[in-house]
């Protein structure tokens, strides 16, 4: 194999340490993410999820820092209110009819009902299923078996 010699050496430079644009985000969001958990008007369970979050370097630490900002205490009694309205449509009792209206309301009323109907689900599911774990497994089990013995 002939040797080309017409190719000039490349030299090296050593990398320069310096602040790269990478590094001011990460500082400029470390920053916030380290205010809100001084914040005492953010909820305790928000401010403990950001804490890990920053604590482990999450990829969505940026996600959680904006929702938190823009967090704002008429959302805190929205969710209030849609955790004590899942709460009655979940438990037993004639009011679930009453309390399904004003979830809808609520919901036709909402600037972000998506956004709103989502928190709706989760706290439905989640209470529905602490209220009725028991049946829901009997009736997963009942499929389970009709398709394992048919």
């Amino acid at each position: 194999m002939a040797n080309h010699s017409s190719a000039a050496a490349r030299r090296e430079t050593p990398h320069v340490k310096r602040t790269t644009r990478t590094n001011t985000i990460m500082s400029a969001l470390t920053q916030r993410a380290q205010s809100l958990l001084h914040d005492k008007s953010i909820d305790a369970e928000s401010r403990a999820i950001l804490r890990h979050a920053l604590e482990t370097n999450d990829p969505w630490l940026a996600e959680m820092v904006r929702r938190a900002e823009s967090q704002t205490p008429e959302e805190d009694s929205s969710r209030e209110k849609i955790e004590a309205l899942a709460d009655i449509i979940c438990g037993v009792g004639n009011d679930s009819a009453a309390a399904l209206f004003v979830l809808m309301g609520t919901l036709q009323n909402s600037e972000d009902p998506a956004v709103l109907a989502n928190t709706v689900k989760h706290f439905a599911f989640t209470r529905c299923g602490e209220l009725n774990v028991f049946g829901m497994v009997d009736a997963q089990v009942a499929v389970l078996e009709s398709q394992l013995l048919t």
